[in-house]
């Protein structure tokens, strides 16, 4: 036990890591010029350039650089509800005008959670200034109206009450209304630069390109020919050969892609700006530039490419020395910022790493630039008169149709029908389904279906899967934190130390019921609030103590051995917080009822947790803690967040919650400045989460469906500036969380069925993980959760890699393993504890360690007991010895551990098997990847038609290690409905 007090903590200051993060990771804005050979200044431009981190040292071995962070944002199985939840199913269509007399439409439909046994209603809401789409409980016994739902998205105000639509052809019209959300295809351009090349006309006026361009191409796609193609096209002609006789295409996760290549495109000797090559690449919004040449020799500026279209350059240079490629990316100032961030330095030697990361950037890319003024307007233009036209041609028929069925404008959304026309109903409904699964069809064949890859996650690890940490844990979670290895749990039965499967340890009997703790290893302390109402009170412990107290097992403190240990002036406290950098001193506000107490403590370097043993066990840690001032405010604050000023001099300030806004308190003073109004009629406060940018303070505020992102700027003796910025932004969550972590790059929200991940920078959604019955528990350091598993059953998680032999145009349908569900008939529920490691979500390379706004990070290094511990700086850079040890782990596990027979493991876990690909590079065999699907050509016959088909044979195909059931909470998305692929 001791060994495992006194091991590395996973709760050292990584609050501070997780709230840090730097928008410079995304380039910085630039005025670009270029000037012809004479010098004379031809066109400038503002681009954010991004080049990696140029400001810090650029010691590393290229190649050794992974990131956990190359995700497809907002990716279209998870935005297109309507095409994947909605359309063949039995759902709800309404029509209705707003206030202002714009009409809206609404889609409901009660749909099972991704197979995991949860119910739900999915809502769509189609508005000319968008979509809006939110998830809601179903509650059985309470029926859900159109009216509570429109409530929900901030429509209560109507010049004409919706009205459903009961025609099976609005399936076609409200699926054209999502296409409006940007292509599911798309085309890049390829421009060949030669060294020295200076403008678009030369450029443009190539005729072949080198070696090096080739095997780039070949890289990033395969050569197909375009005459009878009957795939994406890209606007290319595939009938006549106008456009080139070849072209280079691919499949990324779904989404096919056509490059427009200059030296593909027809070429003409008279036409110096070769018009035809410019008319195709100079309208693409994503352009890769290959340019040739050393390191030294000019660099291409976007300044030198006449268009007004083309809003992301990506440069790409080869170095054949080290057989590597180096990657810069221009973005036009108005695009917002999108991932992922360059590595440092952004040199690439694995080349199947390079395309992955090139083909994410720019899919990203494109999908940030449709959100510009410029694309945003026309997309909510297009939006608005389509939405116009359909209402005009639906209220005629509206009107007409009076019969039972139609009057349900603010009945419940699903309701019985009257006996009477119930047999009329049932055959509506099922010409309904019928119409809506053939357009699903015909939108799958078409390749226009959003089809992305959702299993990627069987055969990569993603940097938020869970570990099982305790199975069959019995007890009520009320709250808990990390400690060391241990997580210590409050609970209806006490206050318990839990370890990976081990026997619960008893600290506190159910006599101290806790409601809010913090672990501070650092400092020696525990502090908590226990009780509730007028009773409640602060506690404050010194961990040595309770350590000592669990490894001698003399007693099992109960709530009257803690009189000691009460903060003076905390009774009847309802709510605290402390400053996430406690480096210099630790600060604690108190709230009782609409009064907050502040409360400090000094930082002793001496006081950790090995000199805190030497202590006399009498002495307590509440004479550290000084009362500081008493602030009153107007009403009792829900949510509580300490902000650290830039000098922690008279500038640190309160983030208080209540009523309908956000309020910032300056501690010195007392002062209140108001930061945010919430226009809603109900409003649900869920966290206010203090980030710094680049050392500045900011604040994610968090409410209802809302996560608004806000910058504060000290002004004045600690006066904060507040007033719009550029860098504010905010984005809505599918559902209504009930907790909110921040990770960098991510954010997590947490519900009572599923973690919604998005990214800080820019909110885009990444991932959706289905988690039944979950319960956030701890989130400090590692991310802990409770959740519902089978106690019975194992899932077939084999996963099947896909390899290629069937028509390349034509998405295919794979299905899913499933993971065990919430709970299934005839089974007893149970409850397991799942850990998230911190270190997996923000990446121990993902970024340099930022300065603290007040002091450097400190981490304790683990020693032994009874000596002093020694402060040392954090780095979160790989080492050269760990980059050599990765490196040599890495080349027993693909040389050595390959022919070696796996022994056979006990339990539940399964035997893993490893077989090796033999590809001859000679023979055209094309990548084999888990998210694309693979074209197989020979160079023999490039205009040989593509095929596509899935093997299992395991010969041919690597099995990935299997889980056991209890580290799988998550539920992976099926990309396709039964009924569907029972159609096909």
């Amino acid at each position: 036990l001791m060994r495992h007090f006194c091991s590395s903590s996973v709760s050292e200051d990584l609050g501070c890591r997780r709230g840090e993060f730097s928008r410079k990771h995304y380039g910085s804005v630039e005025l670009l010029i270029s000037s012809d050979a004479d010098g004379a200044i031809q066109r400038a431009g503002r681009f954010r350039v991004e080049n990696g981190t140029s400001d810090e040292n650029t010691d590393y071995t290229p190649g050794t650089w992974h990131r956990t962070d190359v995700h497809l944002e907002n990716p279209e199985y998870h935005t297109r509800w309507y095409f994947k939840y909605f359309l063949g199913k039995v759902h709800q269509n309404y029509v209705g005008t707003d206030a202002e007399k714009n009409p809206f439409f609404l889609s409901v439909v009660l749909s099972d959670q991704n197979n995991q046994r949860v119910p739900q209603y999915r809502s769509i809401l189609w508005r000319k200034t968008g979509t809006q789409k939110i998830c809601l409980p179903y509650c059985p016994t309470k029926t859900l109206s159109v009216k509570s739902i429109l409530s929900a998205m901030s429509l209560d105000k109507f010049e004409k009450s919706p009205r459903e639509i009961l025609h099976p052809e609005i399936q076609k019209d409200l699926l054209v209304l999502e296409e409006q959300e940007g292509s599911v295809n798309f085309k890049f351009g390829v421009l060949y630069a030669k060294d020295g090349q200076l403008t678009d006309d030369e450029m443009f006026s190539n005729e072949t390109g080198s070696e090096s361009f080739q095997r780039f191409l070949g890289l990033m796609g395969d050569k197909i020919t375009l005459k009878g193609w009957t795939g994406y096209r890209g606007g290319l002609d595939t009938k006549n050969d106008t456009t080139g006789s070849f072209s280079i295409y691919t499949v990324y996760q779904g989404h096919e892609i056509m490059f427009h290549v200059s030296t593909m495109l027809p070429y003409s000797r008279e036409n110096k700006q070769q018009v035809e090559r410019k008319r195709h690449i100079g309208n693409d919004i994503v352009t890769i530039v290959f340019q040739e040449g050393e390191e030294s020799s000019p660099a291409f500026k976007p300044s030198m490419i006449r268009s007004h279209f083309t809003h992301i350059f990506a440069l790409v240079r080869y170095n054949k020395q080290n057989d590597s490629y180096r990657l810069k990316i221009f973005s036009e100032e108005s695009v917002p910022l999108f991932g992922p961030p360059l590595p440092s330095p952004p040199v690439f030697t694995n080349h199947q790493e390079f395309r992955d990361f090139v083909l994410v950037k720019l899919i990203n890319g494109e999908k940030a630039t449709l959100e510009t003024p410029t694309f945003a307007q026309k997309r909510q233009r297009t939006l608005d008169m389509l939405i116009r036209s359909l209402y005009q041609d639906l209220m005629p028929d509206l009107h007409k149709v009076n019969n039972m069925l139609n009057r349900r404008s603010f009945s419940d959304v699903l309701p019985e029908s009257p006996k009477s026309t119930r047999k009329k109903e049932e055959a509506r409904q099922a010409e309904f389904v019928r119409l809506g699964q053939a357009l699903k069809l015909k939108t799958t064949v078409k390749g226009d279906a959003p089809t992305s890859l959702a299993t990627t996650s069987l055969c990569k690890k993603e940097p938020w899967e869970s570990q099982p940490f305790c199975s069959n844990f019995p007890h009520e979670v009320v709250c808990a934190d990390s400690w060391g290895q241990f997580l210590l749990v409050s609970t209806d039965a006490g206050i318990l130390l839990v370890d990976d499967d081990q026997p619960l340890v008893q600290v506190f009997d159910k006599t101290l019921q806790i409601k809010q703790m913090h672990v501070l290893e650092p400092l020696d302390l525990l502090i908590a609030r226990t009780d509730k109402g007028k009773d409640s009170r602060l506690l404050v412990f010194r961990l040595s103590a309770v350590q000592k107290d669990i490894e001698t097992k003399q007693m099992i403190r109960s709530k009257y051995d803690c009189r000691e240990n009460k903060l003076e002036r905390t009774k009847g406290c309802h709510l605290y917080a402390i400053n996430t950098h406690h480096g210099s001193e630790l600060r604690i506000v108190v709230a009782i009822r609409n009064k907050l107490l502040l409360v400090t403590k000094k930082y002793n370097p001496c006081n950790s947790l090995t000199s805190g043993s030497l202590l006399s066990s009498s002495e307590s840690p509440v004479e550290e803690f000084q009362y500081i001032r008493e602030i009153c405010l107007s009403d009792p604050p829900v949510v509580m967040t300490l902000v650290d000023g830039p000098t922690g001099d008279s500038d640190n300030m309160i983030c208080v919650a209540y009523r309908h806004q956000f309020d910032l308190v300056n501690e010195s003073t007392g002062e209140s400045y108001r930061l945010h109004h919430v226009e809603a009629n109900k409003v649900n406060f869920v966290a206010a989460i203090d980030v710094y940018e680049d050392g500045e303070a900011g604040l994610l505020l968090c409410y209802n469906y809302v996560c608004q992102y806000r910058k504060v700027y000290p002004l004045n003796g600690g006066s904060p500036l507040i007033q719009p910025s550029a860098s504010d932004f905010h984005f809505s969550w599918n559902q209504v969380p009930y907790a909110v972590v921040c990770a960098f790059p991510y954010i997590l929200a947490f519900t009572t069925d599923s973690i919604e991940i998005r990214l800080v920078v820019n909110g885009n959604l990444v991932h959706t993980a289905v988690v039944p019955g979950l319960q956030l528990v701890a989130s400090r350091s590692d991310i802990y959760f409770k959740a519902t598993a089978a106690v019975s059953g194992s899932p077939n998680s084999s996963s099947k890699e896909m390899s290629s032999r069937s028509s390349p145009q034509t998405p295919i349908a794979y299905e899913m393993a499933e993971c065990p569900v919430s709970s299934l008939e005839g089974e007893v529920p149970c409850k397991n504890l799942y850990k998230i490691p911190l270190s997996n979500l923000v990446g121990r390379s993902i970024e340099r360690p930022l300065k603290s706004p007040l002091v450097p990070k400190v981490v304790t290094t683990p020693i032994s007991s009874g000596i002093a511990s020694v402060p040392v700086t954090h780095s979160l850079s790989l080492s050269r010895m760990e980059i050599k040890e990765i490196a040599s782990r890495t080349r027993k596990e693909l040389l050595g551990l390959l022919d070696e027979p796996i022994p056979k493991t006990e339990g539940p876990q399964k035997q893993k098997k490893v077989s090796r690909r033999q590809s001859d590079p000679k023979q055209g065999a094309v990548r084999s990847t888990s998210s694309d699907r693979i074209i197989s050509s020979s160079s023999e016959s490039n205009s040989e038609k593509r095929h596509l088909s899935t093997s299992s044979d395991p010969d041919t195909v690597a099995n990935r290690e299997e889980s056991p059931p209890s580290s799988c909470p998550f539920q992976l998305t099926s990309l396709y409905d039964e009924d569907i692929i029972d159609l096909k």
